[in-house]
């Protein structure tokens, strides 16, 4: 059955047995009719996931894999910061009159500056050192940039990858293991959609670096579920996890900027019943 189901269906048990209730405290998100929207949050979630074992794909409602690549290839591989380069409307609620979400996310990713004898923006230097210096303990990204926040329609959620090589004792091939670092996650909504995201964005770079994608770590500041999502969680931790479907990428692809959502091969993904019309909090 899939790990990944087992780790959300443990982690949602303890949010709602152990959180904190934050009703009627100050907080910034509202639901659509204005009333305040509410959480109970966990400090603190660390989650791991063994990509060499399985895709961490949840089956108790399923992710859309081709939508969240497309999101990850937006930031990290187009480095755009407008939704007219997006294939979905997820960002639609952050973005201005020209579709601009400001200086976040990729137009972070796009910024470049001086790194050993040429000019790099932080994509391009974690493949640079991959494949010049795998063992640095210096590969890493950051997003949350303090002196752009006030040109940001959203603060960065997921703001920092750091990315770490090992050795398999027994073919001495290269791992690649990253750690996702994110301030808040919203656990239905969210969750699983970035975990899928940057597990594809591991095998990316190990892939056209010559390695094997082995673990993410996944450490939230603020795991929580919203108020009005609690009885759509109950539901859903009541379901049996359904095998991990097969996911890959297309072999022939040597060039991180020459992956599309056409090189996402996923198989055997059967998951239950999606969970429609969930509210979302802005």
């Amino acid at each position: 059955m899939s790990y990944a189901d087992n780790i959300f269906i443990n982690m949602c048990k303890d949010i709602l047995e152990n959180g904190i209730d934050t009703k009627g405290e100050i907080v910034r998100p509202t639901w659509e009719d204005g009333t305040k929207a509410y959480t109970i949050k966990k400090f603190g979630v660390v989650n791991r996931y063994d990509l060499r074992k399985e895709f961490p794909a949840l089956t108790l409602r399923k992710t859309s894999l081709k939508s969240a690549f497309d999101e990850i290839l937006w930031i990290w591989q187009k480095k755009s910061n407008n939704i007219h380069d997006l294939n979905s409307h997820i960002w639609d609620e952050w973005a201005d009159e020209n579709g601009s979400i400001g200086k976040a996310y990729g137009y972070q990713m796009s910024i470049k500056h001086k790194y050993k004898e040429g000019l790099f923006d932080q994509v391009d230097r974690v493949l640079f050192d991959l494949k010049n210096s795998p063992y640095s303990r210096r590969i890493l990204t950051n997003i949350y940039v303090h002196n752009d926040l006030n040109e940001m329609n959203l603060y960065p959620c997921a703001y920092s990858m750091t990315f770490n090589v090992t050795k398999d004792k027994k073919s001495d091939e290269l791992i690649l293991n990253g750690i996702l670092n994110q301030r808040s996650n919203d656990v239905l909504t969210a969750n699983n959609w970035n975990v899928c995201q940057y597990s594809l964005l591991l095998m990316m770079f190990a892939k056209v670096s010559g390695m094997i994608a082995g673990e993410l770590l996944h450490v939230i500041a603020d795991a929580h579920i919203y108020d009005r999502h609690i009885p759509l969680i109950e539901e859903l931790i009541k379901r049996e996890p359904l095998p991990a479907p097969k996911v890959y990428l297309n072999p022939d692809i040597k060039d991180f900027y020459q992956f599309t959502t056409q090189d996402l091969i996923v198989e055997n993904y059967e998951a239950y019943e999606q969970i429609k019309n969930i509210p979302i909090a802005i």
